[in-house]
C-alpha cells in the first residue's frame, strides 16, 4: 500500500482504541500536526472505516470483542490492505505481547502510557517508508535482483518472476538492508540501529521476528534458509545467490 499525498491532502490515520479519552487526545494532537484522524472503538467499526483507505493504522491490543492481534492478522490477510502500516498499542507493554504483535504483522509497537510526540514520530517514520519515491529513470541500481526476485526500490515492491509479493514496510526495509549489504555479517544491533523507530531493550527480538516473516516469503524452505543465513552468535548474512557458501 503506497502512500502518495499532494500538499493539500493530509495523511489519514485510523485509530482503533476503546478509550474515548485517548482517542480524543490523539485526534486533537495528530490533527494539530497535519493529519486527518478517524477514531473507532472496536473491530466492526474498524472494518467499515478501512473502506476510506487510511494511510496508517494505530491499533490497540486490548479491545472489546475481537482483540488487536486478530484484527492485525485480518488486515495482513487482506490483499487490498496487506501493506497498510500498523502501529500497535498495548497498555500492558509486556515483551510477549510485543513479540506476538510483530509476528502477526505490526510494523511497530508502542507501550502505554506514551508521549504523543513519540507516537507522532513513529507514524511519520512509517509513512516515509511506505511512500513511493519520485519517478526516475529505472536502472539496475534501483531494481537489484537476487535469485528469481527483483526488489523495486522506487515502487517499494518485491517481484518474483514478475508477480508481486506483498511486504509490509518493515519487511521491505529489512530486505533492502540485506540486499544492499550482501555477503556481510550484520549483527542484530546494527540492524536495529539502521531500522529507526523500534523500541529497544537488551533482549530485543524484533529483528529475529522480522527475519522469520521475511524468510517465509522468499526462502524455498524457511526452515533451511539459503538467502538469509543465521550466523550463530553474530547475526545474519544475506547470500544473494541462494546457494551454499
Amino acid at each position: 500500500m503506497n502512500v502518495d499525498h499532494s500538499p493539500h491532502i493530509p495523511p489519514h490515520i485510523l485509530v482503533v482504541d476503546d478509550d474515548p479519552g485517548l482517542c480524543q487526545l490523539l485526534a486533537e494532537y495528530l490533527s494539530g500536526n497535519g493529519f486527518k484522524v478517524t477514531a473507532v472503538a472496536e473491530g466492526n467499526a474498524m472494518r467499515q472505516a478501512l473502506r476510506q483507505r487510511p494511510d496508517a493504522l494505530v491499533l490497540d491490543l486490548m479491545l472489546p470483542g475481537e482483540d488487536g492481534l486478530s484484527l492485525a492478522r485480518w488486515v495482513r490477510g487482506s490483499a487490498e490492505l496487506a501493506e497498510l502500516p500498523i502501529l500497535m498499542l498495548s497498555a500492558r507493554g509486556e515483551e510477549i505481547d510485543r513479540i506476538i504483535g510483530l509476528e502477526v504483522g505490526a510494523d511497530d509497537y508502542l507501550a502505554k502510557p506514551f508521549n504523543p510526540r513519540e507516537l507522532l514520530a513513529r507514524l511519520r517514520a512509517l509513512l516515509r517508508r511506505s511512500r513511493p519515491a519520485s519517478p526516475e529513470t529505472t536502472d539496475s541500481a534501483s531494481q537489484p535482483g537476487f535469485g528469481p526476485f527483483l526488489l523495486d526500490l522506487q515502487a517499494h515492491r518485491l517481484l518474483r518472476d514478475g508477480l508481486e509479493i506483498a511486504l509490509t514496510s518493515a519487511e521491505f526495509d529489512l530486505l533492502r538492508l540485506f540486499v544492499e549489504r550482501p555477503n556481510r555479517v550484520l549483527s542484530r544491533d546494527a540492524l536495529i540501529d539502521a531500522l529507526k523507530g523500534f523500541e529497544r531493550n537488551p533482549y530485543d527480538r524484533s529483528i529475529d521476528i522480522r527475519v522469520t516473516r521475511l524468510r517465509r516469503k522468499i526462502e524455498p524452505d524457511p526452515a533451511t534458509p539459503t538467502y538469509i543465513r543465521t550466523i550463530r552468535g553474530e547475526g545474519y548474512l544475506f547470500n544473494p545467490r541462494g546457494d551454499s557458501l
